[in-house]
């Protein structure tokens, strides 16, 4: 049979944008090298001078992350649609669903399905009968004469991290188990066949080496080892910037709020049935450069000011100093913006013992007037408060999970290099309030909690204790396997943003201060 090359076609994908529209964080007033905008035009551009089909496709967690999809989310007098416009405004041919999409609640998550003008896909989250709940695991395009087929995955991962009510009618699987049952099928319907992963990898690409435990969060390596047939691998969830070839293989992940775009160009040979892939190669092309696009920004543009302007209002003073100026000090000598979360959780819940972590290094903690930009940017994801009745040894189990996330190099404290890479995981380290406790880093891992006390009295390993934590962490998100659902004795079903707010409120002057509850020894 004699093959000849006569094609190409082009897919660009984005992941994690996060509903960053404008190139902004949200935090400064100074314009940053990301945002959907920024994509919309490098899009364009390449629209406007590619002669070959072009394929566009999100990877998901679009709708939830940035102070704009908050107020979207929480304002009654808007929509989700102001968001899932901007990709309708691109022609974006798929969408896949990514775990945060899940984090308004079922029903806005609807909302923004029907909203959408392309299919939302998602094969591995199912009905109680087995069957996709979002309706379709995949689509197929045929654009000049090419048959593509789009497989949507999610992360199986999504009960460990969201609230029971939220998704109690479904069924998460494997990724690689849907991908068995269905790329094999649409290798028979379409001439190239593409996986949209919202998830990551758990190993190294090159070695194999398991870089995270390996909890079927992350199936991206498995899926390239077990998966036969697939052209083109999209992947998301891990904020991570890759461009490669696995097992010949093109793969992307385009980073986070849209700071990529990526790009992956097969090279197509003409058959007797169709058409078949003979090379492929991967690229992320930066957005530095580019120019936000103006029609998308006009698409959002009236939202964005009475956002800026929501933003802006105040909401209480502090006495003293709650600036974090150094992220790690924050976490191993106790802050006073930290001590105030907990606080606020405390009286929320009404129980004297609740733990947070400070989510990642760009909070800044408050100014003397605290706005409510200052609120959004610190306390980043719409977590909602759950009161869990453990043991003393299941705390004890906690911190010392939470120890492994320090180590200790050329004589200093550091985050652990290990919890860094390939994504960092400063979220999951928490601190606590309502008991004195010791991290004594000399000691062997699963010895270092040298101190576990409360009120003055040793907490015993059979003792009962009620504490507050972020509804992640209070299902075992982290890998926090001592603290489960079944353990969540009530829930404050009001979203941490708000019981901040509100707490600012009844108490207008907050104090900057702390009791140095807890310790950390080199």
């Amino acid at each position: 049979m004699k093959w000849e090359t006569s094609m190409k076609i082009t897919l660009l994908a984005t992941s994690d944008v996060h509903g960053y529209i404008y190139p902004t964080n949200y935090a400064t007033d100074q314009e940053q090298p990301y945002g959907y905008a920024k994509i919309a035009s490098r899009i364009k551009q390449i629209r406007e001078t590619s002669p070959d089909p072009l394929y566009v496709i999100d990877n998901g967690d679009f709708i939830q992350g940035s102070p704009f999809s908050y107020y979207l989310a929480k304002q009654q007098d808007h929509h989700v649609s102001e968001l899932t416009n901007v990709l309708n405004e691109m022609d974006v041919d798929a969408s896949i669903l990514g775990n945060h999409e899940f984090n308004y609640g079922l029903s806005y998550l609807e909302q923004a399905i029907a909203s959408y003008h392309h299919p939302v896909l998602s094969a591995n989250i199912l009905t109680s009968k087995g069957d996709p709940y979002f309706g379709q695991p995949y689509v197929m395009i045929e654009k000049q004469g090419i048959k593509v087929a789009i497989l949507g995955l999610t992360t199986q991962y999504i009960p460990h991290w969201e609230q029971p009510e939220t998704i109690k009618d479904l069924q998460f699987v494997s990724a690689v188990e849907a991908a068995k049952q269905y790329v094999p099928k649409l290798r028979e319907l379409a001439d190239v066949v593409v996986v949209a992963y919202h998830g990551g990898f758990e190993k190294d690409l090159e070695t194999g080496e398991p870089t995270e435990a390996l909890t079927g969060e992350n199936e991206g390596f498995q899926l390239l080892q077990e998966v036969a047939g697939m052209d083109a691998l999209i992947t998301g969830h891990q904020h991570r910037v890759i461009a490669t070839k696995v097992n010949g293989v093109p793969i992307i992940q385009p980073g986070y709020r849209g700071e990529f775009l990526g790009k992956i160009e097969l090279s197509l040979e003409r058959t007797v049935n169709g058409y078949r892939v003979s090379d492929g190669k991967a690229e992320l092309i930066s957005l530095v450069t580019d120019e936000a696009d103006e029609d998308i920004l006009s698409l959002v543009q009236k939202t964005e000011n009475e956002l800026q302007t929501w933003l802006d209002q105040p909401v209480g003073e502090v006495q003293g100093n709650m600036k974090i100026t150094d992220p790690m000090q924050a976490r191993i000598v106790e802050h006073p913006y930290i001590e105030f979360i907990n606080r606020v959780q405390m009286a929320a819940s009404g129980v004297p013992i609740s733990g947070t972590a400070l989510f990642n290094n760009e909070g800044q903690g408050f100014n003397e007037t605290i706005t409510m930009r200052e609120i959004i940017t610190n306390y980043i994801y719409p977590n909602t408060l759950a009161v869990l009745k453990i043991t003393g040894q299941d705390l004890r189990d906690a911190l010392e999970q939470t120890a492994n996330f320090l180590a200790i190099e050329s004589g200093e404290i550091v985050f652990n290099p290990t919890f860094i890479e390939p994504k960092p995981q400063y979220y999951n380290y928490d601190m606590y309030e309502g008991i004195d406790y010791e991290i004594d880093l000399r000691q062997p891992v699963g010895q270092r909690i040298t101190k576990l006390a409360r009120a003055g009295k040793p907490i015993h390993p059979e003792e009962d204790l009620e504490v507050v934590m972020n509804q992640y962490r209070a299902v075992g998100g982290g890998n926090y396997h001592m603290f489960s659902a079944d353990k969540i004795i009530r829930e404050i079903q009001i979203d941490m943003t708000e019981l901040i707010a509100d707490y600012l409120r009844k108490h207008q002057r907050i104090h900057a201060e702390v009791n140095h509850n807890f310790r950390v020894i080199k």
